[in-house]
């Protein structure tokens, strides 16, 4: 039988994963979403910042899909989205605007990930956002930011940083309004798990809108009884990304490389 015991990749209680684990968990996340089919060719970003007073953070090498992102290709970036190490691989400052934003006023915001998929940019076109259609969509209730659409995201417009943040506020999930769709999360796996639910949500939404049929939405007392359960829910999407994880271990060992 498989060893299901925990692959390492997370720290005990207390303790912070170093820069070699944080690297391999961010090369699986680049590659799940390449296999779950939530990549836009070269474009969008995953980050996550690195233990230590200093604002650094591990992104992907600009111009690589993410089905080629290993650990070791990850490079390391300030908060400005410049190289902080010797690297050969090229980096995208202003793709990383979004993030730096984010990571500069949510301490608790370690991982952020962008995605810019059909389902996602389908809802990110209407005004109404996620709809409680299901239990899956559900679970954003109260949980999911908007944020206007002002043109592409770029390191000229510090202005905008300033509305993102402002927009977020100390939600987990963010619209991001006729662009895509946006996570943050306390680790690598919690933010992987709320984003891939959170388009399985606009999956639902798009086909339950594509029936022409009349749409149910629960209660607002089942919205908020069903909210409440989800979160009470410890360890958020640890279980399933230690099985994404050997997954992977199987099928692409080379994400570690």
């Amino acid at each position: 039988m498989e060893n299901l015991q925990n692959t390492g990749t997370q720290p005990a209680e207390g303790t912070q994963p170093d820069e070699g684990a944080l690297r391999r968990d961010l090369a699986a996340a680049y590659r799940l979403l390449a296999l779950f089919g939530m990549t836009d060719l070269v474009y969008t970003h995953l980050s996550v910042r690195l233990p230590g007073a200093a604002h650094r953070f591990l992104v992907n090498p600009y111009g690589y899909l993410f089905e080629e992102i290993t650990a070791s290709s990850l490079v390391v970036v300030d908060a400005d989205g410049l190289p902080a190490q010797p690297t050969l691989y090229p980096v995208n400052p202003a793709g990383f605007v979004i993030h730096s934003a984010i990571h500069r006023s949510r301490p608790d915001a370690a991982c952020v990930m962008h995605t810019h998929t059909l389902a996602g940019m389908v809802v990110a076109a209407q005004d109404a956002g996620i709809l409680p259609l299901n239990q899956i969509s559900i679970e954003f209730s109260g949980d999911v930011a908007f944020h206007s659409y002002e043109g592409i995201a770029a390191d000229d417009n510090l202005s905008e940083r300033e509305r993102l943040v402002r927009d977020l506020g100390d939600r987990n999930a963010m619209i991001l309004q006729n662009h895509g769709l946006l996570t943050v999360g306390r680790t690598i796996a919690e933010t992987f798990y709320r984003t891939y639910y959170l388009e399985q949500a606009c999956r639902i939404q798009v086909a339950a809108q594509s029936t022409g049929a009349a749409l149910h939405v629960p209660s607002p007392e089942k919205v908020a009884r069903t909210r409440r359960q989800f979160a009470e829910e410890a360890d958020k999407g640890e279980l399933a990304w230690q099985a994404l994880r050997r997954k992977l271990d199987r099928e692409q060992p080379d994400y570690r490389d």
